[in-house]
């Protein structure tokens, strides 16, 4: 277990011992507590998906089609070329 030391306003100071107190319990009691509930409501977010960049192009060589052949070709239902 570490040990730690914090500075609390005066009146929350007083109102946590206080409670401590009544609960039969410690100061650091209370704060641990106080961190297991904090941690529990606020998920540490979701890390950021990295920055993604397509690949480099490749060089696919020649169109083996000349380009008024291109509007045929697309719209050929078969694909054969």
């Amino acid at each position: 277990m570490k040990r730690t030391q914090i500075q609390l306003p005066d009146r929350l100071y007083e109102r946590l011992k206080a409670r401590a107190v009544a609960e039969e319990s410690t100061l650091a009691e209370i704060m641990r507590k106080a961190g297991k509930y904090y941690l529990a409501v606020n998920p540490e977010p979701v890390a950021k998906a990295s920055h993604w960049t397509p690949p480099a192009p490749q060089d696919l060589g020649d169109f083996l089609v000349p380009e008024e052949r291109w509007r045929e070709m697309a719209n050929d239902e078969e694909g054969s070329g």
